[in-house]
């Protein structure tokens, strides 16, 4: 393969992902990483430094749209981000110590239990929870515009959610993934957030994360501007794509689509980082 076929098809493949990754805030790393290292033979830890580069650029092109049409919730995002930065930290310190095979089989794992509590999500007209105690004293319930009126909210089991921070912005720095999937299922399943609001909220806080552990990739010469360029101007063009979509899907229908891709690459990702192909 050229190096100019290489770059058009990783573009057009980053154009996808960002859409994707606009649409249900896994942040386009999540089909980046995969269809990299399976299909095109790039070295995981290339893919995930692109991928960190790529996740900057969705968080950049679909969050100020989503705040700008009142989804986003600021508040919610700029507290979880404490956890997730600190835990991004420590999972970019860890990849130089972890194989490329084993960062393959955990990236599938995390996928696979993301993909199943996606499709066991709630329906998009679940109700609404009251804020706690906690939830009330930091102001985090707020409202999002649903069919031309807005909707109120609240919070629940703000520590639970804040864990899970943690470890999303681990996963995040470990797999360039942005995490976005972890992010989601634990302010829509833990902290009972709409999934829009989830969603939106978790593309306003990858980029954060992301820039957390980019650093130390390019410190450890992970980050090959030649793959990593064609990415990130992909990625940044499908989430302002994927950003405009958002707003006139169903959840139903992004909980689906949300489902079906990451256990697809789930299941590739485990098989072949058991079969040591990548």
């Amino acid at each position: 393969m050229t190096a100019l076929t290489f770059t058009v098809v990783v573009l057009t493949i980053s154009l996808l992902a960002g859409m994707l990754g606009a649409l249900t805030g896994l942040g386009g790393g999540v089909v980046v990483v995969p269809v990299l290292t399976l299909a095109l033979g790039v070295d995981m830890k290339y893919a995930i430094g692109a991928s960190l580069v790529s996740v900057i650029a969705t968080s950049s092109g679909a969050a100020a749209a989503y705040v700008r049409e009142g989804y986003s919730n600021i508040r919610i995002g700029m507290f979880l981000e404490i956890a997730t930065t600190m835990g991004a930290i420590l999972g970019a310190y860890l990849t130089s110590r972890v194989s490329t095979h084993a960062l393959a089989i955990v990236f599938g794992l995390v996928l696979l239990q993301a993909a199943y509590l996606s499709f066991k999500g709630a329906p998009e007209d679940a109700e609404r929870v009251e804020s706690d105690a906690l939830a009330r004293r930091l102001r985090m319930g707020g409202s999002y515009p649903v069919a031309g009126t807005l909707r109120t909210y609240g919070v629940r089991n703000v520590p639970g959610g804040f864990s899970l921070m943690f470890g999303a912005g681990a996963l995040s720095g470990l797999l360039g993934i942005g995490s976005g999937a972890v992010k989601v299922i634990a302010m829509d399943r833990v902290m009972r957030i709409p999934f829009k609001v989830s969603t939106t909220t978790s593309n306003f806080m990858i980029g954060v994360t992301a820039a957390a552990s980019a650093g130390l990739y390019f410190h450890n010469g992970y980050i090959n501007p030649h793959v990593a360029m064609p990415v990130m101007l992909g990625v940044a063009t499908g989430a302002l794509v994927g950003a405009k979509l958002l707003v006139h899907m169903h959840v139903k229908t992004l909980r689906t689509i949300f489902g079906f891709v990451i256990l697809a690459l789930a299941i590739e990702m485990i098989v072949s980082g058991i079969g040591g192909r990548v």
